[in-house]
């Protein structure tokens, strides 16, 4: 996987974290009684504790080699590769305090 679009995904995740999301990291595997886990966390057992929920799941490989596209912002003109314009987000972040 490129450097940017790893930084970008863990980026993405880091997010879901500091808004209180269940985020799991870690390689996908069997274990002996055929269920899945990522790390060492089962996925049997989280998607029962979220039985009944809307969700929204976000899969994504850390060894996927597919290039992160260059995207103009809308406001200040800036290139980037961020799940958004950092300069942006600088600035909002100095004017309001926050993100």
């Amino acid at each position: 996987m490129s450097a940017i679009r790893r930084a970008a995904v863990l980026k993405l995740a880091s997010a879901a974290y500091e808004m209180q999301l269940d985020v799991m990291n870690g390689v996908l595997s069997r274990n002996a009684a055929g269920q899945w886990q990522i790390g060492g966390h089962d996925l049997t057992d989280w998607l029962n504790a979220h039985e009944d929920e809307e969700l929204v799941l976000i899969l994504s490989s850390l060894a996927d080699e597919r290039v992160v596209e260059t995207r103009t912002c809308r406001t200040c003109g800036r290139d980037y590769v961020d799940v958004e314009c950092p300069h942006c987000r600088a600035n909002r972040i100095r004017l309001r305090g926050h993100a």
